[in-house]
């Protein structure tokens, strides 16, 4: 047996002679060796710690016929005496919003996550067959989720599915179609998630009927979008930017909420950009008209950049009408300009975006932030809030209109009622 120990977070140095530990509870606490005393306060620093959740996905915890307790790697085959959640202890804090930056910029989805198991989370991702998207997923996946990629090209879907299982053959992947253009498609794809069913941990060898029951969602990432359309309408009337990167993801949302309450604690983590910045929709000029223009007012970079403010204030309204039922919201910027397939619909954005290229993130550190706003211990029980390299960023003074948010809520409500009941 392997006594190697798991490293700690070594911000705060040890005097000679103590060791950290940690309680099968999660609270941490402190040997001094040479008085043989224990305390539940770091000796530096004073501060207090605890362990939160699972342990990493692949450990096992085990305790021998002496009483000793031992942790086994079974990913690694290796095997110590050091719970490896202490890699991870947090500091006790008074607020939920009190924390600090862990990942930058250069993090990727893969680190954020290291050290969690997200085994029994049911997990949904738009636009999970490429970029940024895919390796959402795949970072989910990788961690023992059941990911669900809902995309539109199910061929390139299924592609996307066979490398990940190719890299981690026992990874619980599905795919369902959605089309973000379509209102019809949005409610079907919600109508065939609910009418899955998936058998209870308990009882997952027996697979009898019996211990059938509806599945949950933990996790929505509203991720999919479009950039640089010439002008589109939808088949509901719509253009095309506005319905895909807002309405239809509100849409999703309204649809799946009753199955987020049942499962919360739950989040949904909406993909927004920067380019929220950048648009003049305010409570005086928003209207339908506005959000979803017609072609002699239509321009791909203001359509862009409106429904990336619309992500922001959906975001900020859903957490504030469900925080108090389980259901937490958060939005976030992955990255600048990164070389995905968002820039596939017109040469010019396919060559500027080609040649800053070198000097962005790749796929998996945008998908960081995404990451981490999904899974983050210090981010339980926080919503409402804007992120921008795994930090709290301040969103710009339109997206934290709280009136403005109402409107488009109450405004988007409207143009779907108006579309589903025809």
């Amino acid at each position: 047996m392997s006594a190697s120990i798991v490293d700690t977070d070594s911000d705060d140095e040890f005097p000679a002679g103590w060791e950290e530990r940690v309680t099968l509870e999660g609270k941490v606490f402190y040997v001094n060796h040479e008085t043989k005393t224990t305390q539940w306060t770091h000796p530096t620093t004073g501060k207090k710690k605890i362990v939160k959740g699972e342990l990493p996905y692949g450990w096992e915890r085990k305790i021998l016929e002496d009483g000793t307790v031992c942790y086994i790697d079974h990913i690694n085959q290796k095997t110590t005496y050091t719970d490896p959640r202490l890699a991870f202890a947090e500091e006790v804090k008074d607020s939920p919003y009190d924390f600090r930056q862990r990942f930058d910029g250069n993090s990727r989805a893969l680190q954020v996550l290291q050290g969690r198991d997200l085994t029994g989370k049911y997990i949904i991702v738009t636009g999970a067959n490429s970029g940024i998207g895919f390796e959402t997923a795949r970072a989910f996946a990788m961690h023992g989720a059941r990911v669900i990629l809902a995309c539109r090209n199910m061929k390139s879907a299924e592609e996307s599915r066979r490398k990940i299982l190719k890299e981690r053959p026992e990874a619980k992947l599905e795919i369902m179609e959605i089309d973000l253009a379509s209102l019809k498609s949005v409610h079907q794809f919600s109508e065939n998630y609910k009418q899955k069913k998936w058998y209870d941990k308990y009882s997952e060898t027996v697979k009898t009927e019996h211990c059938l029951v509806l599945r949950p969602l933990h996790l929505l990432i509203l991720n999919a979008a479009v950039f640089g359309l010439p002008y589109t309408k939808t088949e509901d009337d719509l253009e095309m930017t506005f319905q895909v990167n807002h309405l239809s993801h509100f849409y999703l949302t309204k649809l799946l909420l009753d199955l987020l309450v049942k499962s919360s604690p739950s989040k949904v983590i909406v993909v927004s950009s920067e380019s929220h910045r950048f648009t003049d929709l305010s409570c005086d000029n928003i209207c339908e008209e506005k959000l979803s223009p017609s072609p002699k007012n239509y321009q791909d970079m203001r359509a862009y950049n409106l429904s990336k403010l619309c992500n922001v204030l959906f975001s900020s309204h859903l957490d504030k009408i469900m925080h108090n039922k389980g259901v937490a919201s958060l939005s976030l910027h992955p990255g600048n300009m990164m070389y995905t397939s968002l820039a596939r619909n017109w040469w010019l954005y396919r060559m500027l975006f080609f040649l800053v290229r070198p000097f962005t993130k790749s796929m998996e550190q945008g998908a960081a932030t995404t990451v981490y706003c999904a899974t983050a211990s210090e981010l339980d029980g926080v919503g409402g809030i804007y992120f921008n390299n795994c930090c709290r960023c301040p969103p710009s003074s339109a997206a934290e209109d709280s009136e403005l948010a109402q409107k488009l809520w109450d405004i988007s409500e409207k143009m779907i009622l108006d579309r589903v009941n025809r």
